[in-house]
């Protein structure tokens, strides 16, 4: 495992910086007005393609590192070919949209549903239960409701990294504690299969960071996200459905961040009564930046937005510390599991109506330098 790990952290590493020279100029820029422009100058959106030949370049390097007596008995009974192929359709697209910024939220989703239907009818992700025997026999009376929920998560989770990508270190920092969890939950119920992808996605995505944060030499772009959230949803599905001890309750709380931002930005446009696919400033992290990162003083402007940009990041690293650390202790208990899920909707609420009404804690407001 530490083998593959470190392969996929050094193609990642060196395919990412790679990615950024090839395409510094070859792409779309930002309006500098545009809601989501959190730096100053024009970043390449392409990381996701760095990222993507770090974790597939890892993984087909296994037979190679079997035969050096450096990767044990790792088999890829699914089929490397088969998680390329899911991946298609909306990697494909979110890497256009990083090109060209033209292609449609109506698009996007439909690219990304179509990986969701392949994620199971090639790898067989589905929703076996619920983790309550009181709901399971209707459930499993209904096998195509587990089909259903599958494909909508494998369909809504890259969107939801997608939304969590506003600044440096953010949705990375996520990706790679979430994949460094289902690490650990696989190998506790012995397969090697999904903890070997899921530790090169980890060490694909600390090689991204490493351009990534702070600097912010290149985005993850779509084309990062909907790598994130097809492959960890899918390996969550299959860890789920292969494994009865796991809970389904598992990672959902491992993704609660990105899940419940999608649904109460949804919630909160259609309140307004705009559309849910507008883009708009008014999302968590947007929110931290502008209320409680707001004591950077530097005369270069470039420089003054870099740090704040790279200081809200941590506040929202806390978030995932709550939901990952109870996630990883209590992977088998659904009952647990759904009552941290509730607390965190709840804290994630209270903290967005304080910072709105501009009602933040001393505590938390770093004094002026």
């Amino acid at each position: 495992m530490i083998s593959l790990a470190l392969l996929a952290f050094v193609m990642s590493l060196v395919f990412t910086v790679w990615v950024r020279r090839v395409f510094i100029r070859s792409f779309s820029h930002y309006a500098p007005d545009a809601p989501q422009r959190f730096h100053v100058g024009h970043v390449p959106r392409m990381g996701g393609v760095g990222l993507l030949m770090g974790w597939t370049l890892a993984l087909a390097s296994l037979p190679l590192l079997q035969w050096a007596g450096m990767a044990g008995n790792i088999e890829l009974d699914s089929g490397l070919h088969r998680w390329l192929f899911m991946l298609l359709p909306a990697v494909a697209g979110g890497v256009l949209e990083d090109l060209t910024q033209r292609l449609t939220v109506r698009w996007r989703l439909l690219l990304t549903l179509s990986s969701g239907l392949l994620a199971w009818w090639l790898l067989g992700a589905t929703v076996p239960s619920l983790g309550f025997a009181w709901v399971d026999g209707f459930w499993s009376r209904w096998p195509w409701l587990g089909v259903g929920l599958a494909v909508l998560a494998v369909t809504g989770l890259p969107h939801a990294f997608n939304i969590i990508d506003g600044y440096n270190g953010l949705a990375g920092a996520v990706a790679l504690v979430v994949c460094l969890a289902l690490t650990h939950v696989a190998i506790q119920v012995g397969d090697r299969e999904l903890a070997a992808m899921s530790i090169a996605l980890a060490a694909a995505t600390a090689g991204f960071l490493v351009w990534n944060y702070p600097r912010g030499l290149i985005f993850a772009g779509d084309a990062g996200a909907y790598v994130w959230g097809l492959l960890i949803a899918t390996i969550s599905l299959l860890l789920v459905h292969r494994h009865p001890s796991v809970s389904p309750w598992f990672p959902l709380l491992l993704l609660i961040y990105p899940v419940w931002e999608t649904i109460f930005s949804i919630y909160r446009k259609l309140w307004r009564g705009v559309s849910p696919g507008m883009a708009d400033a008014l999302h968590l992290h947007q929110l931290v930046y502008r209320r409680l990162v707001r004591s950077v003083l530097h005369e270069d402007e470039v420089k003054n937005m870099l740090k704040r940009n790279n200081r809200t990041s941590p506040y929202l690293w806390s978030f995932i510390v709550l939901t990952v650390v109870p996630a990883t202790l209590f992977w088998r208990y659904s009952s647990v599991l759904l009552a941290f899920c509730l607390l965190f909707a709840v804290s994630y609420v209270v903290a967005y109506v304080m910072l709105v009404r501009f009602k933040v804690p001393r505590v938390l407001q770093p004094p002026r330098q």
